[in-house]
């Protein structure tokens, strides 16, 4: 089953580039940007990745991605990823950023952005890997915060997808950010949003109804609505769920009280993906492996998860069937 794992080619659709920052650049980081950083050493950061829920992972996050400062930071942080990327066989890849994190520190958009998406460009000259940028807004900050973003944002429009919604869940419901979702839509992005993770379904109720999202990120608890479990299977709603991450933040208490398998049996469009990989203790593959270890997870269901996530992207039909058929070329 890690062999199967590992030979296919997957995408992944949730992945924060502020949460792929591993300790080692974050010294490295805050040593060249004289950031200081409340941590003596590797070993002490890792012992801080020990969360009781979301909140006490933001806390640390934020405080990470003080090291990021100028353009080459950003190039750095994505390359880091990229390499990942090539020893995990994800050869696509869509990627959520934070500006606001960024920019009320002083730190340009256009910095942040172009980092980037230099290296992402840099990647498909080398690799090949094909790729988007997802904007989120922080949901802990205003609708009028995410208004000034959304203008910054659109002088590189040509280089941003989609929109989302992260950061701190609970209270601060998807109905918060209606109008700008709106123009966000009328601009012509992809709407893409986190709900249902720690908070209940309505919130994803909220994510579909009021701001018309094209991708629900984490959806774990639409298992509580039998009526909304019908709804996502009949719509092929995509769920970018996050094992690795439920765990790691006490959605469920074990891997084995996850309720993936219930999703995927259910028939909804379910994919798997690593969050913020650098905190919660593994990239794409390991999520992988650790469903097969502990949920009566099958191969068919491995290709199941693999393919939706091509299917579930934002890239065009042909690319899709490209992708899709490099799946069946693997698997012979």
């Amino acid at each position: 089953m890690i062999d199967l794992i590992k030979k296919l080619p997957k995408a992944e659709l949730h992945l924060h580039i502020e949460g792929s920052l591993e300790p080692e650049l974050m010294f490295r980081l805050a040593k060249k940007n004289k950031i200081d950083i409340p941590y003596n050493d590797i070993e002490d950061v890792r012992k801080a990745y020990d969360f009781s829920n979301l909140q006490t992972f933001l806390d640390i996050y934020y405080a990470g991605a003080k090291v990021l400062v100028t353009k080459d930071d950003f190039y750095d942080l994505t390359w880091e990823y990229i390499l990942k990327c090539v020893e995990e066989n994800i050869v696509h890849t869509e990627i959520f950023f934070d500006p606001q994190t960024h920019t009320e520190r002083g730190v340009p958009f256009t910095a942040v952005i172009t980092g980037i998406k230099e290296a992402l460009a840099d990647a498909k000259e080398k690799y090949g890997i094909t790729s988007c940028v997802i904007m989120c807004f922080l949901r802990h900050l205003s609708q009028e915060d995410a208004f000034v973003t959304l203008e910054e944002a659109m002088p590189f429009k040509e280089d941003i997808i989609g929109v989302g919604l992260d950061s701190s869940e609970l209270g601060n419901p998807p109905s918060k950010f209606k109008e700008v979702f709106k123009k966000a839509k009328e601009a012509g992005f992809k709407l893409v949003a986190h709900a249902g993770e720690e908070a209940d379904y309505s919130y994803i109720y909220e994510a579909l109804d009021l701001l018309n999202i094209d991708r629900i990120d984490h959806g774990v608890q639409s298992i509580n609505s039998p009526e909304l479990m019908t709804r996502l299977k009949n719509e092929q709603m995509p769920l970018t769920v996050c094992p690795n991450s439920n765990i790691e933040l006490r959605v469920f208490d074990t891997y084995k009280d996850h309720n993936i398998k219930e999703l995927l049996d259910y028939g909804l469009n379910i994919s798997v993906n690593s969050d913020d990989p650098a905190y919660f203790k593994g990239y794409v593959n390991q999520n992988f492996i650790n469903l097969c270890e502990n949920l009566p997870i099958t191969e068919d269901d491995i290709v199941t998860l693999v393919k939706n996530s091509f299917r579930a992207s934002f890239i065009d039909d042909e690319l899709k069937e490209k992708y899709l058929a490099q799946v069946d070329l693997a698997l012979q």
